[in-house]
């Protein structure tokens, strides 16, 4: 037994002597070449980025200048068509302009103007209605860039089939409710953070709504007659969607001051809204294209006088098969049902004209018109 305790032992000594002298036999070779191998592929990318730059004939490293940076940027200005370019022009992309729209200044002018008497009376109160700008954004920017607390009525076109969206910020909910419920003149109105508005501050200012709603339906009157209609209130930006978040919209800033008190309402229609009446706002002065040009009419009417027309004398139809037609010979009669007594139909393409008699003037063929009737019968059926 103590004999192969022993040579177990030798046994085991001499696999952990083997083993280790493979390990480091394998070790350090594979280390060598390792190294020796990474180093080449260095070598070999160096002489690839030589060889590109040789191609391309720049140098490594270039740095950009200025004029450069604003040329890649879209800073140096615009094109010859007034364009933007570069990282501006994609920038600007997600805009859409309203100047597409003139008719708006006109139809809003008018309607601040009519604002400023309306509340007037509403408030007994001295107010100045001012417009800020008239810009476009992207529906769902706008709803994220509302400063809340505010209130959003949503109100309806009846002729358009379609919605809009009217805003009004704290300072204006505040401002018409301490006028209305007599607060003094000179003092600021008082402003309250974390509640929700009380019933009688929204029924208020759906009072004020519906007065700015039937002065925006007679601004657009002359242009085009629209019944704007209250539909809801709401006090969160996410129930007062009309349209989806990245559809064009019109924002109008409107700006009310009552002395020392007042704020901001803010009106905007979707593109969408605005479509049925987008003809008209591309006016640039009402009436434009539907205005009656009397110069144009009269040189119009010469001109259909003096204008010439082919006419084509219609003795008979008949309605043969194709096969027929092929088997047509040179000299072949067709028999026409038609007598010198019958009338021949005159026709300008495929409309029929008049109607008259055939005969002979000279050495021509002749027409005598003589029932013209039959083209206002005609006409009348259509």
């Amino acid at each position: 037994m103590a004999d192969e305790t022993e040579n177990q032992g030798i046994d085991d000594d001499a696999v952990a002597a083997e083993w280790a002298a493979m390990a480091e036999a394998d070790s350090a070779p594979d280390d060598e070449a390792v190294a020796a191998e990474w180093a080449a592929m260095a070598g070999g990318d160096a002489e690839d980025a030589d060889d590109d730059d040789e191609y391309s004939g720049s140098a490594p490293g270039r740095v950009l200048d200025q004029d450069e940076i604003d040329s890649l940027l879209g800073f140096d200005g615009e094109d010859e068509e007034g364009d933007a370019h570069g990282i501006q022009a994609l920038i600007n992309s997600a805009l859409v302009s309203y100047e597409r729209l003139p008719m708006l200044d006109i139809i809003f002018d008018r309607m601040v103007r009519m604002m400023s008497t309306s509340l007037r009376n509403f408030t007994s109160d001295n107010i100045e209605v001012s417009l800020d700008n008239i810009t476009s954004v992207r529906f769902g920017d706008y709803l994220n860039s509302i400063p809340l607390p505010a209130m959003l009525a949503v109100f309806r076109a009846e002729e358009w089939d379609n919605y809009g969206l009217m805003t009004v910020d704290s300072s204006l909910i505040y401002s018409i409710v301490d006028v209305l419920l007599g607060g003094r003149r000179g003092t600021a109105a008082m402003r309250i953070e974390g509640r929700p508005y009380t019933t009688i501050e929204q029924t208020l200012v759906e009072r004020m709504i519906a007065v700015i709603l039937k002065d925006m339906s007679a601004a657009f009157e002359p242009l085009s007659p629209t019944n704007f209609t209250f539909d809801r209130l709401e006090t969160n930006p996410r129930f007062a969607t009309i349209a989806r978040p990245p559809n064009a919209a019109v924002l109008i800033k409107l700006r009310i001051d009552m002395e020392d008190r007042g704020g901001r309402l803010e009106l905007l229609y979707p593109y969408a809204t605005l479509e049925p009446v987008r003809e008209l706002l591309l006016q640039r002065f009402m009436g434009e294209k539907f205005g009656r040009d009397s110069i144009w009419e009269t040189h119009l009417a010469t001109e259909l006088w003096s204008a010439d027309m082919q006419l084509s004398a219609v003795l008979d139809e008949q309605v043969m098969s194709l096969r027929d037609v092929m088997n047509f010979q040179v000299g072949q009669t067709i028999q026409l049902n038609v007598t010198p007594k019958d009338s021949v139909e005159l026709r300008c393409g495929d409309v029929p004209l008049v109607y008259g008699k055939m005969g002979r003037s000279g050495q021509r063929l002749a027409i005598l018109i003589d029932d013209i009737r039959r083209l206002k019968r005609s006409a009348r059926k259509e």
